[in-house]
């Protein structure tokens, strides 16, 4: 609609650079009322409908997700981003470091800027993942079901039916990413 000020615009030059891999154990709280234990540690990041335990295997809900670590101090140079990438997650996630929000990913890339949240030390984080009702419709189905947590009348599952990926599958990571050239940094996904 206007014409262009200047012929090329140069874009600065985004360093990503991983600082930490948040490895297991991961303590798990789980929605109640749904079948799963109310806690369990998860040693590493697995599928929930991988678990040997059924309560968790055919959980559908909540399960928030919570470690605390220790940010070194080189992590925080001067214009640096810290991102937090999730890696894989079945289906959505809400973020927290420190009790401040981060806000909710659906889709890849699952990252959110932590920043604002994180500080040289120790540091609480708390990832609240949600997944879909078919797994539990499916437990439900089972021949040796205990209990019954769901109804639906359409049969689109049944006990034979594949479960679905669930929960915090990851694996997750601390990003550092500095802008180059004096610009804000940015998700390089963005």
């Amino acid at each position: 609609r206007h014409p262009a000020k200047a012929d090329s615009r140069a874009l600065p030059t985004v360093q990503e650079q991983p600082v930490a891999t948040l490895d297991g154990p991961w303590e798990v709280s789980f929605q109640r009322d749904r079948g799963a234990p109310e806690k369990a540690t998860f040693e590493k990041l697995t599928s929930w409908h991988e678990n040997s335990e059924n309560g968790i295997k055919y959980f559908s809900g909540a399960g928030t997700y919570s470690k605390t670590i220790s940010a070194s101090a080189e992590w925080f140079k001067s214009g640096a981003h810290l991102w937090i990438d999730l890696g894989e997650v079945k289906n959505l996630a809400e973020v927290t470091v420190n009790g401040k929000p981060l806000g909710i990913v659906w889709k890849t890339p699952y990252r959110v800027d932590a920043t604002a949240a994180l500080k040289p030390g120790g540091n609480h984080i708390e990832v609240k993942v949600t997944n879909g009702w078919a797994n539990r419709i499916i437990g439900d189905r089972q021949p040796n079901a205990a209990k019954t947590y769901t109804f639906t009348s359409p049969k689109f599952y049944n006990a034979s039916s594949a479960l679905w990926p669930s929960g915090l599958i990851g694996p997750v990571r601390i990003t550092q990413i500095i802008t180059l050239a004096g610009e804000p940094a940015t998700s390089p996904n963005q």
